[in-house]
């Protein structure tokens, strides 16, 4: 207990409050100038299997790591995302980060073509304050984007009122779980992402990361599997080789 009589735990909830009631006001009176439905990722061998050209605004979309000891990987998937939807619109973006899982820094974020300017980073205690946060964010005028990174799979009853409150918003949602933790949920799509062997420069430093992408589940589109390359300077992904797993698309299969 502190000085003043304020536990931790009253510490963090108030902390808590103050950023959701900033989220509330944040840009308040600004103009919705989106237009788009739909975020694509830039290929049209992908887009064209995604319900409108991409990933659908206002709606969950699951992101795992293929597994354990791809965290990294799933999380620099979710921040090019992130980052390519800023890229085409205005506004700022909001990351939720659950107890336990690390802060992404300015440098990083950098790297990855996301100007930490214009990222607002809310540490909560649980993963119901996380969606408690998406569901406050998605209301909020100023924010394009928002992802969660949770402790647990994403449960049917968030999914349903994370989808409630972004039907009305064009907003990116993405929700970061756990490579074992998954649930029946109104994701409209499910990714799990694995670590690529990235394209370096003379100085071994990486100049374009690369992921191994595997779409399981997409409702009304295609699922498949890909290894992107990602573009930081351009905010746009590219096909890495050739196409790992097609047999889901050759099929013309649907999921979902």
């Amino acid at each position: 207990m502190r000085d003043d009589g304020e536990t931790e735990t009253d510490g963090l909830e108030r902390r808590r409050r103050i950023a959701l009631d900033a989220l509330r006001g944040h840009g308040a009176g600004q103009a919705d100038v989106l237009s788009v439905e739909a975020l694509p990722l830039g290929i049209a061998h992908i887009d064209s299997g995604l319900p409108g050209g991409g990933l659908s605004l206002g709606r969950p979309h699951e992101i795992a790591p293929e597994s354990e000891g791809d965290e990294a990987a799933a999380l620099g998937f979710t921040l090019a995302l992130m980052a390519r939807h800023l890229a085409r619109v205005e506004g700022e973006a909001l990351l939720v980060i659950g107890k336990g899982h690390p802060t992404p820094y300015g440098h990083g974020l950098a790297g990855l073509g996301l100007d930490p300017g214009r990222l607002l980073i809310l540490e909560v205690e649980s993963d119901a304050d996380a969606y408690r946060a998406l569901e406050e964010a998605l209301r909020s005028q100023g924010l394009r984007a928002v992802a969660g990174l949770v402790n647990a799979g994403l449960p049917l009853k968030q999914s349903r009122r994370l989808h409630l409150a972004g039907e009305a918003a064009s907003r990116l949602l993405l929700v970061l779980r756990p490579p074992q933790a998954e649930n029946p949920n109104m994701a409209a799509t499910r990714w799990r992402i694995g670590s690529g062997a990235a394209l370096r420069d003379r100085f071994g430093c990486i100049e374009r990361p690369c992921w191994r992408a595997r779409l399981d589940r997409c409702r009304n589109g295609r699922t498949g599997n890909w290894l992107l390359e990602w573009d930081h300077a351009a905010h746009r992904f590219g096909l890495a080789g050739a196409v790992a797993a097609d047999a889901p698309q050759a099929r013309s299969g649907r999921a979902g």
